[in-house]
């Protein structure tokens, strides 16, 4: 009889109707007016377009010549590949330290979880101080240490650092509940067995442990590249309009300042549409790369 419950597929549509509703309105809807403002003058925010560029492809020409928007990419690839061999690379090593302990797993669990629930304004701020020139905690503990002349760790020189350093650290516990799970996942057995066999910790690790997480592993990569291409809030916290010399900003900080600071709305919306479709050709790539295998 319960097989008998699904045979009728009519009603699900019914109760679909709400999630499509939704997704029309707040997602493809605006998705499509912002292609279409990429093509349109725009004098700023909520105010109706003046018309179409001359020529219609304008934004975009400005965007291949725009150096700002170039500094942007190259940054925002940085932060992908420091998100990949940073946050993935620790969480999978912590996530296989505690899975390995026998006393004190929960605690660790929330304690290298707890910085994902943080606001991450309140992280900017946090770090903001941190790596104050005058006062801040790294330049004092330094001093400490002997050195005499205080380190500007926001300048060109260790910027993009002082920016990419919080926001692994923020992120790192997020993909570490998700690897944990997919250890939780592997049989206990196969650990026996191999210990009966005589193989050593490290070689249950290297022939167990991660053939069978390699799955979850580029599940992480690819939620690793779309987060990475997506993160604003604490750069731009710490690094507001790009400074210094317009060095720190990412597509998605860019973007913002066009928008909301220049209120070149048509440019920014041309610069979201470029970050669409960078979204969706990275996300391809890493798909076809780190391909899910059966076991």
């Amino acid at each position: 009889m319960g097989a008998n419950i699904y045979k009728n597929k009519k009603p699900l549509f019914f109760f679909l109707i709400p999630a499509f509703a939704f997704m029309i309105v707040f997602l493809w809807y605006p998705f499509f007016m912002n292609v279409l403002n990429s093509f349109q003058k725009i004098a700023g925010m909520g105010q109706a377009a003046k018309g179409w560029n001359e020529p219609w492809y304008l934004n975009y020409q400005t965007l291949l010549t725009d150096k700002t928007i170039w500094t942007s990419l190259k940054n925002t690839l940085i932060m992908t590949l420091v998100t990949i061999v940073f946050q993935v690379g620790i969480a999978v090593i912590l996530a296989v330290m505690v899975d390995n302990i026998s006393h004190g797993a929960k605690f660790f669990r929330t304690v290298y979880f707890f910085p994902i629930v943080i606001s991450a304004t309140a992280l900017g701020l946090m770090f903001n101080l941190i790596f104050l020139y005058d006062k801040g905690m790294i330049n004092q503990l330094l001093e400490m240490l002997g050195k005499e002349t205080l380190t500007d760790w926001k300048d060109t020189g260790h910027a993009l650092f002082t920016m990419m350093l919080p926001v692994v650290w923020q992120y790192v516990g997020f993909y570490f509940v998700i690897l944990v799970t997919g250890l939780n996942n592997i049989s206990q057995e196969l650990y026996e067995v191999a210990a009966i066999d005589g193989a050593t910790r490290w070689q249950r690790v290297r022939y167990i442990t991660l053939p069978l997480l390699r799955n979850v592993i580029c599940t992480c990569v690819v939620l690793a590249v779309t987060g990475a291409l997506k993160v604003f809030d604490l750069p731009w916290v710490m690094f507001p309009k790009g400074m210094p010399l317009d060095k720190t900003f990412l597509t998605g900080t860019y973007m913002y300042y066009q928008t909301m600071e220049t209120r070149n709305v048509d440019y920014g919306a041309t610069i979201a549409v470029f970050i669409v479709v960078l979204g969706v050709v990275m996300s391809k790539t890493v798909n076809r790369i780190f391909r899910e295998k059966e076991y």
